[in-house]
């Protein structure tokens, strides 16, 4: 396939502005070609969203510069240079190890988006791995990023994904796939703690100012432009962390270089949405402490903002006392933020709207009986929105067939909930609204459909092991209307039995 013929067809208008700043950034780098791809899925809304045609993704052309074996004019593929702290240990250079970015283009909506190929061939931070990716963990990704994007939980999106036609060793030969990913940008915490550990201050305040002007251009009226950076992104993370919080979302591997300036949820490697509830729940297979747990996840998102504030001491003010002062109150604000985010996000989960002094105690008692019994996290809440309106529902659905088994028939609240719902329902009363409208409210900030882990595995193992993407393309389709019921689909809201029960989820490298 010719460059002319990629270029004629459908050009990607590309804007590119992170390959602008100076070589100690990233390394150019040329994915590296495969030998016979093939593609998975194309997400044609979120291309046209893009202004980038769908059928041209899923066409020849389209296939060849998913899969890194041809570059269409505009792109300027680079791999970016980052450090971290991985389950608190330092590493003072990481970098895109199996990752490519292709370059920027602005969407529909006039922001900025980075075009990254993830599983695309080695590069200079590949540490010695392969640079590629498994056709599982390509698969996840796809799944619970568009998943979380469906729930309102800002997250890197997929683009499109296709095969390879080359084995990935791991434990096995396994067959290879490469990812589109979509994300406002890749930039780190980690990104700023590269330069930071090398004293680099110049580095520090152009990415920061990369930053402000690709994501918060608001900063640069402020008095203090870089403090204003910090403010926000520690609030754009507070309602992130929330927002996983909110659904049982266990990120699984919250490392600093995983943690975006953009606010976005980033690496669905070992993750995991809860099934039965467990404040201290840990599924990967990395984090053998659990440092990563649930419950620790409010904390490990201060700790990680504490690192990003040291890295922008030297642009906060000159005057490093001063500067250090500045950036601890700015990060002594996050538990504040989160629990607001966090109160304002659970009160919509049980349907409460005024403020009332009950609501603290009714949500503790609420995670204590699901707690004891290990009751499923998403199914209780979405039980209590069917409830607060009794005489609508799935059950009533004039389409529905004696074949589906609806959360109402299904899932039932034990007989020890019975006072902790008498209390609930007398503080629904207080609010005086009417159960139709309430029961709507409430069935958006309650999902009915997630991705549970049994289901990705399922999943995963028919297009493995029997090249079967159906499940994979169901999967996908059912969980873009987490929120709204599906006839047909109940399968799809059960917890797993258990000889389904996932124990661990894995880094695909």
């Amino acid at each position: 396939m010719s460059q002319e013929a990629i270029d004629t067809e459908t050009p990607i208008l590309f804007d590119n502005t992170y390959v602008g700043l100076p070589p100690q950034f990233y390394t150019h780098q040329q994915p590296i070609p495969v030998s016979s791809p093939a593609s998975i899925r194309v997400n044609s809304s979120l291309a046209e969203d893009l202004g980038i045609s769908a059928a041209w993704l899923s066409s020849k052309a389209g296939i060849e510069m998913v899969a890194g074996n041809q570059m269409p004019t505009g792109a300027q593929p680079i791999a970016t240079v980052y450090a971290g702290h991985q389950f608190g240990n330092w590493n003072p250079q990481l970098g895109d190890g199996r990752a490519v970015l292709l370059g920027e283009v602005i969407g529909k909506d006039g922001l900025r988006y980075d075009l990254q190929l993830k599983g695309s061939g080695p590069t200079p931070y590949s540490r010695g791995g392969d640079g590629r990716a498994p056709l599982g963990p390509v698969l996840r990704e796809y799944i619970v990023s568009e998943a979380m994007a469906a729930l309102g939980i800002p997250t890197t999106r997929s683009l499109a994904a296709v095969t390879t036609g080359d084995p990935v060793l791991r434990d096995e030969a396994l067959p290879g796939a490469v990812l589109l990913r979509l994300a406002q940008s890749h930039i780190r915490i980690g990104t700023f703690q590269f330069f930071a550990s090398r004293a680099d201050h110049d580095a520090i305040r152009l990415l920061a100012d990369h930053v402000i002007a690709r994501h918060y251009p608001d900063a640069l009226t402020a008095d203090n432009p870089y403090l204003a950076l910090l403010d926000t992104v520690i609030r754009q993370q507070a309602r992130l962390i929330a927002g996983w919080q909110l659904v049982g979302f266990v990120h699984g591997v919250m490392n600093t270089d995983n943690m975006l300036l953009s606010g976005e949820t980033i690496d669905y490697g070992p993750c995991s949405f809860m099934d039965g509830f467990d404040q201290d729940m840990v599924l990967s297979s990395i984090d053998h402490a659990g440092r990563y747990a649930y419950s620790n996840q409010p904390g490990i998102a201060h700790w990680n903002l504490m690192n990003l504030a040291q890295s922008l001491v030297p642009a906060i003010d000159t005057n490093e006392a001063a500067a250090v002062s500045l950036a601890q109150e700015s990060v002594n604000a996050f538990p504040e933020l989160f629990r607001e985010a966090y109160r304002q996000g659970i009160n919509r989960k049980l349907g409460f709207d005024l403020p009332d002094a009950e609501d603290p105690s009714l949500t503790e008692d609420l995670f204590a009986l699901m707690a004891n019994r290990k009751i499923d996290f998403t199914l209780t809440f979405r039980r209590l929105a069917e409830m607060v309106n009794p005489n609508t529902g799935p059950d009533r659905n004039e389409n529905k067939t004696n074949a589906d088994v609806t959360i109402e028939s299904g899932f039932e609240l034990p007989e020890e909930f019975d006072p902790w719902l008498n209390r609930w329902h007398s503080r629904l009363a207080r609010e005086a609204r009417n159960p139709g409208d309430l029961q709507t409210t409430m069935n958006l900030a309650n999902p009915l459909y997630i991705p549970r882990n049994h289901l990705i595995e399922e999943v995963i193992e028919a297009a493995v092991r029997q090249s079967d993407f159906q499940p994979f393309h169901q999967l996908v389709d059912v969980l873009a209307k987490p929120c709204e019921y599906q006839p047909g689909m109940s399968t799809y809201t059960l917890p797993p039995r258990p000889e389904q029960v996932v124990r661990q989820t894995f880094c695909g490298t």
